[in-house]
């Protein structure tokens, strides 16, 4: 049985870093494995403009730690206002290395996010000429649709079409959290491609309801049936390069969690690659961790691969990870999977 692993030092292709208090407390648990991020832009007010990525990176390198090594990969947040000639130029800088749609209302501060397509046209075949990545949030937000239904309704009444109209725009499906994300991203034509976060690997809906509400598990989009969660894994663990590792990985304080309305977000920057070793290990994967996190994601956005390398160690002794983690915003809870993890990183 293997017990030891050596892998690229891996990267985040989907990642949560807020700003002021919480980035401070909150990145170094990122840097810490993590050599690069594709940084969310749903700050308050958000990224939406090259100077405003410049000044959030400005922001997150000031807030880095003395001795770690990390490189935050901007983003901007697509509006109905946003400029294409903006985004060009931010891309041709090398400034932002994607821009995100985040249907309005979908999820955290997604206020300012996309009510009608058809008026961010322009930027979007800005983006399929330059080859600048969309990511995209895959949910509808109309009440009538059920929230446990809205990525599928998604995937047929708004990202096929937008596929079809711009056959050229280079897309992520962020977060894929059922088994039509991950069919629709195996089996499209196209530039295409998906990433699956660690907490969707380990819970289901079930370990988020049964026996009580946990908020801590609550995240969007939501979690799903265990089938889905299995699909999930299967992806995950398939070596199929589209799905790579997006860990969605979003801090909020206890309070705005554990509350009457709590926030939906989970925190997995401290513990993911003990959590991943543990999935790809039951689904006698080791081999594939590294492509899942340190080679597809590099791959897909044109990076090379991290030079450095990370060792896990699989032990008799679980992994001590702390409950909570103190930020100067207020405590955090870190992710529980649920069981102990015996995959130490070492090196």
């Amino acid at each position: 049985m293997t017990d030891r692993l050596t892998l690229r030092r891996p990267d985040d292709w989907h990642l949560h870093l807020r700003d002021g208090a919480m980035l401070a407390g909150v990145l170094p648990e990122t840097a810490r494995h993590f050599a690069r991020a594709i940084v969310m832009p749903n700050l308050v007010p958000p990224v939406v403009t090259g100077d405003d990525a410049r000044a959030y990176r400005d922001r997150i390198l000031a807030a880095l730690p003395a001795g770690m090594d990390f490189t935050p990969l901007m983003t901007l947040y697509l509006t109905e206002a946003t400029d294409p000639a903006d985004v060009a130029a931010a891309h041709a800088a090398g400034l932002i290395h994607a821009v995100k749609l985040y249907p309005a209302g979908a999820t955290t501060n997604s206020q300012s996010g996309v009510r009608d397509l058809t008026k961010v046209t322009a930027v979007l075949e800005k983006m399929a000429e330059i080859g600048l990545p969309l990511c995209i949030h895959g949910e509808v937000t109309t009440p009538e649709v059920d929230i446990f239904d809205r990525e599928q309704v998604f995937l047929d009444t708004v990202l096929e079409p937008l596929r079809r109209r711009i056959p050229e725009l280079k897309v992520t499906l962020e977060h894929i959290t059922t088994s039509h994300g991950i069919d629709y991203v195996a089996g499209a034509s196209g530039d295409i491609a998906g990433t699956i976060t660690t907490h969707h690997l380990m819970i289901n809906r079930n370990h988020m309801l049964v026996g009580g509400i946990r908020p801590h598990y609550y995240c969007l989009p939501v979690a799903k049936r265990s089938t889905h969660q299995q699909a999930l894994r299967r992806a995950a663990t398939s070596g199929n390069p589209r799905f790579f590792l997006g860990t969605d990985s979003a801090p909020h304080t206890d309070p705005t969690k554990e509350s009457a309305c709590g926030c939906a977000g989970v925190f997995s920057a401290t513990n993911t690659l003990s959590c991943l070793a543990h999935v790809f290990e039951e689904e006698g994967a080791l081999d594939k961790l590294e492509g899942f996190t340190s080679l597809f994601g590099p791959a897909r956005y044109g990076l090379a691969p991290n030079d450095t390398l990370i060792t896990l160690e699989k032990r008799d002794t679980p992994a001590a990870y702390p409950a909570k983690i103190v930020t100067g915003a207020g405590p955090v809870t870190l992710f529980d999977p649920g069981h102990p993890l015996h995959w130490h990183v070492i090196a």
